[in-house]
């Protein structure tokens, strides 16, 4: 149990909570969610004995094992290999893997029978499978598991950080944005650990279709107080808007919300086909008017203006292909976009989204085919390498003033006062922003250039929840055509019309939803299993090959191992046994007992490959 009683908590000058109360008890499952500043990543540190409360009193369980995620790696642990990393996060493990280690230097038989003991008792033999089986579903490869720490970047880094708290067995999980640095297919992976995970957890997060999939209840921090709702994030939505709407200048956002959504939902409606795509995102439109709720408060107003007809077709690709150094990543691809398309791109890491959407915005020129484009067309591209391009000594009012040169400055103001760049904001240096920050303000000076495609490569990583809501709420009146490449199934669900899928070099439309697209992937993984062979770190400790054997010899020789270490077992338990054998037979057993319990775990593990 973790209980807040009347809790202070002060940052600076700053009150993040005034008197606020909160119990969370174990086994369940926390969205903390507020705006930025509100005061969450704050409440964690407290947890972590990392800040002080100001006033009030803070009962944390007793003899309890939590773990978070780390921002760093130590440079001793930078040269180990990625599944020695991750089991680093279990301290039992590491603990009893010491001690044997020290048991060893000293030929000590009697402690390194403990030691094997501990092992057995916490399945330890098969920690590294099971660090193999995190380190996977996160998105490493079978040939990722033995190169070293440093040989990945930052954000791969940060994957692995993620993988100790995963495989640290740890009571109360604290997770900081978790799905900050993974792609569609790890988010779908963690989601599903996660909601058979029976640590309490503590989780903060901007993306809503993560929060409903994991959470039992949702923590809001507003107004300095810790208000704690039951439900997913979709039913404290409901429960929030029900409770708005009983204020009036909240209601009256609200309407104007709806009356500006309306005559898109009945034109969707209208034209909606039995597509499952279609059917999707009917249903996110009836989550609108909670969503307007939600957002009446939003500091975020920005809306799209009416963009000039590109007409029709907007860009036609004929028998493309494109690539790096005159390699192709995509091949004979022919698309044709339509003025009014909305698309999301799926596929798997790498099978290059983000290529097509370079090809489409002219970075990238193709190396064979043809490419034409609508006389009319004005494209606003969104990717993450566009934030380093920012002019850090500039503020967002030169930047939006030098992309608009009609634009006055009051009516520039005003403009980023609607992307929450408020007063003096507006004329500070992007240097000291935030990837937030940076985000906003790109996708800020995107929507002034008034295009008619938008390419949205990852438009909501740094973004907050708000102004995701707020992004996902503009693109709905937006009449000019829109791809979007986003982990943010909500996104996805609420702006896509048509999924497409790049896979294997093709570019083709997708027949499913996402839910669809997630069994897709599943079944995707497992062909791609089945062709790998096994990685080293999971080969038995003889190393020798074996020829492959049916599932009846697998069952019958781990049967035979299993009550050859009984016997040895048994033998080893007897009160006489260290007083009266010599310390080589002591040795010989021991190694012969640790040569056994490896063998059965690779046993174990063939047969379920097998069955």
């Amino acid at each position: 149990m973790i209980q807040l009683q009347q809790v202070t908590l002060r940052l600076g000058t700053k009150t993040l909570l005034d008197h606020a109360d909160l119990l969370i008890e174990a086994g369940q499952k926390i969205g903390l969610i507020g705006p930025n500043g509100a005061g969450k990543s704050s409440l964690f540190k407290v947890l972590l004995h990392e800040h002080q409360i100001d006033q009030g009193e803070l009962v944390l369980p007793k003899q309890k094992i939590w773990a978070h995620i780390r921002q760093e790696i130590p440079d001793a642990d930078l040269r180990l290999s990625t599944v020695d990393y991750a089991l680093q996060g279990d301290s039992i493990y590491q603990e009893i893997m010491t001690a044997l280690t020290a048991a060893e230097a000293q030929d000590d038989g009697e402690a390194q029978m403990h030691c094997h003991m501990r092992l057995a008792d916490i399945d330890g033999y098969a920690a590294p499978a099971r660090a193999a089986k995190v380190l996977l579903g996160l998105g490493f490869q079978q040939a990722d598991l033995t190169r070293t720490v440093d040989e990945f970047s930052g954000g791969w880094q940060m994957r692995l950080n993620l993988a100790q708290v995963l495989l640290s067995n740890a009571d109360i999980l604290l997770l900081d944005e978790p799905t900050n640095h993974l792609d569609l297919e790890a988010i779908f992976w963690l989601g599903e650990w996660l909601s058979t995970c029976p640590a309490t957890l503590l989780v903060i997060s901007h993306d809503r279709e993560f929060l409903d999939e994991v959470t039992s209840h949702i923590v809001f921090i507003t107004n300095q107080k810790l208000k704690k709702y039951t439900g997913n994030y979709s039913s404290f939505e409901h429960q929030y808007a029900e409770s708005l709407v009983l204020q009036q200048k909240a209601y009256e956002k609200q309407q104007k919300h709806k009356a500006h959504l309306q005559s898109f939902v009945d034109r969707f409606r209208a034209k909606a086909s039995k597509a499952k795509q279609a059917q999707s995102r009917m249903k996110m439109l009836n989550r609108l008017e909670d969503i307007a709720a939600v957002s009446a408060t939003s500091p975020f107003t920005f809306e799209f203006s009416e963009p000039i007809s590109a007409g029709n077709p907007v860009i036609t690709l004929s028998h493309v292909d494109v690539g790096y150094d005159h390699k192709p990543v995509l091949s004979n691809v022919r698309f044709s976009l339509q003025e009014n398309a909305r698309i999301g791109l799926l596929g798997l890491n790498g099978a290059g989204k983000s290529t097509f959407v370079k090809l489409l915005a002219g970075e990238l020129k193709p190396l064979a085919g043809e490419i034409v484009n609508s006389s009319k067309l004005n494209i606003g591209y969104f990717a993450q390498h566009q934030l380093e391009l920012l002019d850090y000594t500039a503020s967002p009012i030169t930047h939006l003033l030098r992309a608009q040169k009609k634009m006055t400055e009051q009516r520039a103001r005003a403009y980023l006062g609607s992307f929450n760049f408020q007063g003096d904001q507006a004329f500070e240096t992007v240097a000291h922003f935030s990837g937030g920050e940076k985000a906003r303000l790109v996708l800020a000076l995107i929507i002034a250039h008034n295009p008619n495609l938008l390419l949205l490569d990852e438009p909501t990583n740094h973004l907050d929840m708000e102004m995701r809501e707020a992004l996902s709420l503009a693109l709905q009146t937006y009449t000019g055509a829109v791809i979007v490449v986003s982990h943010d199934r909500f996104l996805l669900n609420s702006v896509a019309d048509e999924l497409w899928l790049v896979h294997q070099g093709q570019v083709s439309p997708f027949d499913g939803d996402l839910n669809a697209y997630r069994q897709w992937q599943k079944e995707q993984a497992s062909l791609s299993e089945k062709k790998k062979p096994q990685p080293a770190a999971l080969q038995s400790a003889s190393k020798k090959s074996t020829p492959a054997r049916t599932l009846q010899q697998l069952e019958k020789q781990l049967a035979a191992s299993e009550a050859e270490l009984k016997t040895l077992h048994a033998r080893m338990a007897e009160p006489t046994f260290y007083q009266t054998t010599d310390a080589k037979t002591v040795a010989d057993c021991v190694q012969h007992e640790k040569t056994l319990t490896e063998t059965i775990a690779q046993l174990e593990t063939e047969i379920l490959k097998a069955l």
